[in-house]
């Protein structure tokens, strides 16, 4: 199924009024997507437009909510500048695209996020963002503790038990005796779940109507504010949805409030959670399965390793495999798919060689192009001056503007595969290289590094009884056929594979 994609075109009034036509930059995209044999679905219009925020303008969120119902799944444009130039909204769209799976490419920055070598942009942009935000989370964070000891109020709801009045903690006379209640119960039975029970069948309900929970038990008896000590500064965000997390205890803050137990009542309730929580606690080791979700037996079915067994199995028809034979397997095949260095520079010769043709020949038209608007300016100075007749305009122009459209045309589609070339080409080489060095490095990676890279650059594993096949997610290749003009006659070196599919015969290393 081919990728389905928009056009991004934003150009301002001065570009237009210099000639850079909100046209040219659309026949450079399509030129672009032909090339990667995409599919233009949408193309958004943004002409005079400023780049300080477009994120709320009609176009923009039209292309958005197309991003994420699935409409598209990349954005072609001409620049970064011309998406926009505010980086803050620069790395919404980011974000956004990221989240739905979508890609962004930039054609004059040769940035192609559907490429292993553009994903390193989203790395880019996701640092920025987290620098960005640690920056404003650094200010606040280094203002709460000093608050905190002050007394000033931090914002937030009030406890259970408790309510502000006039920026004040002070009890609230119909929680306050529940949560003593809790604490009681919690003593005699033993038993958070005993307790939420017993509260909810007596008609007791938490502040916002709702029933009482283990956890919203646990989390009361937790606190140390019902002896009257109220903890903050003890929490932070971590970033994702309402998450929280403890800090340090070093850094929390104790400040006195009404106390609504005795300390021995709220020590005996903390004994007895400490001791629960030794008796329950389990040191559970979890194993990191390198081909997990990636192996599968040729008859279809997933091939996991179960906790009493060493092998990774298929629990339809039983068929088996060591996890170190398969490692070695895979780990051989890398070699087999990666190339000398010789058969590397032979590669990336051919490709710099096709990409200096193109553009010697995009160059030879823009010449062309100019000499041709010379010639029409000649004209139309003639013209101008009486020397020729209308009629004799019309025969000496029209000619020459219908070849200089042809020529603007056959440069604008020249320049989307220069494009292509570019991000092809930094793309392969990148991946070529570090392929290499995967081969090499490997027994030095952490079991979390290999399934990492296994999960990146794999795309399944099929094991049958006599053989195993190996298919990876991507194999440098070169440029189509289609990209070579006559003016190109250079062969592909035989080095390249037409398949990212390997077999490997494993009579030997299989277990039955």
């Amino acid at each position: 199924m081919k990728k389905r994609v928009g056009i991004w075109i934003r150009v301002s009034t001065e570009d237009q009024a210099q000639g850079d036509s909100p046209e040219h930059h659309e026949h450079r995209a399509r030129s672009y997507a032909e090339v990667k044999n995409w599919n233009i679905i949408e193309v958004y219009h943004l002409e005079a437009v400023s780049g300080k925020s477009v994120i709320n303008h009609p176009e923009a969120k039209r292309m958005l909510e197309d991003i994420k119902n699935g409409h598209i799944t990349g954005l072609i444009f001409s620049k970064l500048a011309r998406l926009a130039r505010n980086t803050r909204e620069l790395l919404e769209f980011a974000d956004l695209f990221q989240k739905y799976n979508a890609d962004l490419t930039s054609l004059d920055e040769s940035i192609d996020t559907s490429s292993p070598a553009g994903r390193f942009f989203y790395t880019l942009i996701a640092a920025m963002a987290e620098w960005e935000r640690a920056e404003i989370s650094s200010r606040v964070k280094a203002s709460v503790p000093v608050r905190a000891k002050l007394g000033k109020s931090l914002g937030g709801e009030a406890p259970f038990g408790y309510k502000w009045e006039d920026k004040t903690l002070v009890l609230n006379e119909g929680e306050a005796p529940v949560r003593k209640l809790i604490h009681e119960l919690f003593a005699k039975h033993k038993r958070k779940r005993t307790v939420a029970t017993m509260l909810n069948e007596q008609g007791y309900r938490t502040r916002r109507g709702g029933k009482f929970s283990d956890t919203s038990i646990h989390r009361m008896l937790r606190d140390p504010i019902a002896k009257g000590l109220r903890r903050v500064n003890y929490t932070e965000s971590t970033g994702e949805g309402k998450k929280w997390r403890l800090k340090p205890e070093e850094e929390w803050v104790f400040i006195e409030a009404p106390r609504i137990i005795t300390d021995e009542l709220w020590d005996i309730c903390n004994k007895i959670l400490d001791d629960m929580a030794k008796s329950n606690k389990k040191v559970r080791r979890k194993g990191i399965y390198l081909f997990s979700g990636i192996a599968q037996c040729d008859c279809g079915a997933k091939m996991y390793m179960r906790t009493k067994s060493p092998k990774y199995i298929c629990k339809n028809c039983k068929n088996k495999i060591s996890p170190d034979d398969l490692e070695e397997i895979f780990h051989s095949q890398l070699e087999n798919f990666l190339f000398s260095d010789t058969e590397l520079q032979n590669h990336l010769s051919y490709e710099k060689q096709l990409l200096n043709d193109k553009e010697e020949l995009l160059r030879t038209r823009t010449n062309e192009l100019q000499r041709i608007k010379q010639k029409i300016a000649n004209v139309l100075e003639l013209y101008h001056e009486g020397e020729i007749s209308k009629e004799a305009f019309k025969e000496h122009h029209n000619p020459l503007f219908e070849k200089q459209k042809q020529i603007e045309q056959s440069t604008t589609e020249l320049q989307g595969q220069i494009d292509a070339l570019k991000t092809q080409s930094l793309d392969n080489s990148q991946v070529l290289h570090d392929a290499q060095n995967l081969h090499k490095q490997w027994h030095n990676f952490s079991k979390e590094d290999k399934k990492a890279i296994i999960e990146i650059i794999t795309e399944s594993i099929i094991i049958g009884k006599e053989d195993i096949e190996i298919n990876l997610s991507y194999i440098p290749t070169l440029v189509p056929e289609d990209y070579k003009t006559t003016n190109c006659k250079i062969e592909a070196p035989t080095i390249l594979l037409n398949s990212t599919t390997m077999q490997r015969t494993l009579r030997d290393s299989l277990r039955q």
